[in-house]
């Protein structure tokens, strides 16, 4: 979400029913002007005695993505599953990107109880008390952003973004993304971090090459 990629080349997109033969990518670095406060915890009582404090997740993290699809994408098979792990009472990574269709898995790597659930139109659930060594996992079905929570610990939040198309990246520890196989065009690239939308861009793809898009966010 190096870098993680939507579906990359390897995958054979379709479009207007017939295989792109052309395309072009789309690679650059966000970064951002100021560091993000750190988000302060609510008093919780399971963290009386507690060896250390939780981590503070990394909220450099941006999705850069196209909006709108390109007129024809299909409809897109199931990826492999995205993991959202709870690690030092946090979900790290903070944000993962996944398609419809697809599965977010979310271990307990922790030594302590938890409890995902998120109250999102886009997607409704809650997975219940479970302990250290087991996972769940969710399907997300609708394209949209999902913010989760722990029901027992109330400093843990994360967000899951789900697209309806493979034209999307989540930045590396360095910023950088990369998205390929976009069809040649004219294009409006989005960059959405810590829960909104901070900047976006058009650009003209080429039938092959790499298109240099950075961002500076205020």
């Amino acid at each position: 979400m190096g870098c993680s990629t939507s579906l990359g080349t390897a995958l054979a997109l379709v479009l207007a029913g017939s295989e792109i033969a052309l395309a072009g990518t789309i690679s650059g670095k966000v970064e951002l002007a100021r560091t993000p406060s750190a988000v302060a915890a609510a008093p919780d009582i399971s963290a009386l005695g507690a060896s250390r404090p939780p981590a503070q997740p990394d909220r450099r993290r941006s999705v850069v993505y196209l909006e709108p699809a390109p007129p024809g994408t299909h409809a897109l098979p199931e990826r492999p599953p995205v993991v959202l792990d709870q690690r030092d009472e946090a979900f790290q990574p903070y944000v993962v990107a996944t398609t419809v269709g697809s599965r977010v898995e979310f271990p307990n790597s922790d030594k302590i109880f938890h409890n995902v659930f998120s109250l999102s139109k886009v997607k409704r659930f809650d997975l219940g008390r479970y302990p250290r060594g087991h996972s769940k996992a969710v399907r997300f079905d609708r394209p949209g952003v999902v913010r989760v929570f722990c029901d027992i610990h109330s400093h843990m939040n994360a967000f899951v973004l789900v697209f309806g198309h493979p034209f999307f990246a989540t930045t590396d520890s360095e910023g950088r993304y990369r998205i390929d196989a976009v069809p040649p065009g004219e294009h409006r690239l989005v960059v959405w971090n810590d829960g909104e939308v901070r900047a976006t861009r058009t650009l003209q793809v080429g039938e092959t090459g790499t298109v240099p898009a950075d961002f500076l966010l205020p």
